[in-house]
Parts: structure tokens; C-alpha cells; sequence
């Protein structure tokens, strides 16, 4: 049987972090109007910009690659609310295969139980299924990390699977949405509900570390001694 093809999506940069990171180190853009040009997520593009993502990544010039020109840019940094427009190719657009399985490069391949772990633990609401889209796992592996049968349970770090680049922030944020909606639950409601419980764990931490620093005993420190 053949495989299908589509017409590839030229509507996005062919190099997405490529394109964000030349952006962010050339321009005055701001990080949503990067990610929005880019079809990545304002996270993401916060995250190459302090570079806990994306190290070794090339910049890839938009202007010299006939995607944007240098008057949309300067226009959009003048004004936060203007978005960049990509400019349309006079060729016709290539043909590209139907998306297959995700695939994950070899060095990335040994992260996904973290991810999985992650996932696990901090999206209780994805269902199996999507966690295996998700990071290019199989139902076995997801299962045994599950009940914790997994031969690296003892050794497992977990780690959010955008932050190592096994999917998009983007990606993440839709799947979790959709599975929570689909529980009867407002996605929106219980992000920001999740927000102003950190900040108050995060005032209980400060306060509690300002409190022990202003009890702290310096008399030890200026205890006199004979031949000082």
C-alpha cells in the first residue's frame, strides 16, 4: 500500500528553534510574538533563551532564508500587539509523508522512563495512550513504570519530557488540556488554581527562611578570646 502524502505546511519556519534562537539574540521581539511566528510555545522560547534548552542549536537567519523581511521585524518590535507574517513562497509547495511513529534520536532514546515517571506523577489525567504519543514510549514500558516493575525504577530521575526535548511545551499543554476537559474539569481554572498554590508554598518557604535567619545565634562569632 502506498504511503499518503500531504502538502507540507510552509505557513512555520522549516527550522523552528533554529529561527527562535536567531530571533531572540537579534531582535527586540517579544517571546510570544516569537512563538507564535515559530509554532512553539511562549515557555519554550523562554526556556532556549536561557539556554536550559536547545545548547548546540545554530541560529538560523528567517531573513536570509526569504521568511521574513527586516521591515516586518522592525515594525513588530515597535509594537508588542503586531504579530510577524511569513512571507508566502511563489514555488510550488513539496510533497512530504504522511507523519509516522514519533522518532527520537539515539541519545535521547534512555530519557523516556523519566519522562514517563514524570508525566505519571505530575498529569495523573493523561490516559496511557497519550503518554506513549507523547514521548515515544509503548504501553508496556508505561504499565511497568506504573507499578513500578520497571528494571530502572530505583535509578529513575523523572524529568518533565519538554524540558529534555522529547516533546513541545506546546504539545504537553494541549494533551493535558484535552484530557482534563475531557474529565468534565476547566483546564484554566485548575492552572491558575495550581499557580496561587505555589506562590504560596513559595512565600511559606521565604518567610520561614527569613524567620530562621533573624533567629540565628552570632554570639558565637564574637565570643572574646584570650590573644584576640
Amino acid at each position: 500500500m502506498s504511503t499518503k502524502e500531504l502538502t507540507a505546511d510552509l505557513s512555520k519556519p522549516l527550522m523552528p528553534k533554529a529561527t527562535a534562537m536567531w530571533l531572540i539574540e537579534n531582535t527586540a521581539l517579544t517571546f510570544v510574538q516569537i512563538a507564535e511566528f515559530c509554532g512553539l510555545h511562549d515557555i519554550e522560547v523562554q526556556a532556549l533563551a536561557d539556554a536550559e534548552v536547545g545548547r548546540g542549536i545554530t541560529p538560523r537567519n528567517p531573513v536570509d532564508n526569504h521568511e521574513l523581511t527586516l521591515d516586518d521585524i522592525k515594525k513588530c518590535e515597535g509594537d508588542e500587539t503586531a504579530r510577524l507574517k511569513m512571507i508566502r513562497p511563489n514555488i510550488p509547495l513539496p510533497k512530504v509523508r504522511a507523519k509516522g511513529p514519533r522518532y527520537t534520536p539515539v541519545a535521547k532514546r534512555s530519557d523516556k522512563p523519566d519522562a514517563v515517571a514524570w508525566l505519571i506523577k505530575h498529569h495523573p489525567e493523561l490516559s496511557d495512550n497519550t503518554i506513549c504519543k507523547l514521548v515515544g514510549s509503548t504501553k508496556t514500558t508505561v504499565q511497568s513504570i506504573r507499578d513500578r516493575t520497571h528494571p530502572n525504577t530505583a535509578t529513575m530521575r523523572p524529568r518533565s519530557p519538554a524540558e529534555i526535548g522529547l516533546c513541545t511545551y506546546a504539545e504537553l499543554e494541549r494533551a493535558s488540556h484535552k484530557a482534563l476537559r475531557a474529565m468534565g474539569r476547566d483546564p484554566v481554572a485548575e492552572a491558575e488554581a495550581a499557580r496561587v498554590k505555589q506562590e504560596a508554598v513559595d512565600a511559606a518557604e521565604q518567610a520561614a527562611q527569613e524567620s530562621e535567619s533573624k533567629t540565628f545565634d552570632f554570639s558565637n562569632f564574637f565570643k572574646s578570646g584570650s590573644g584576640n
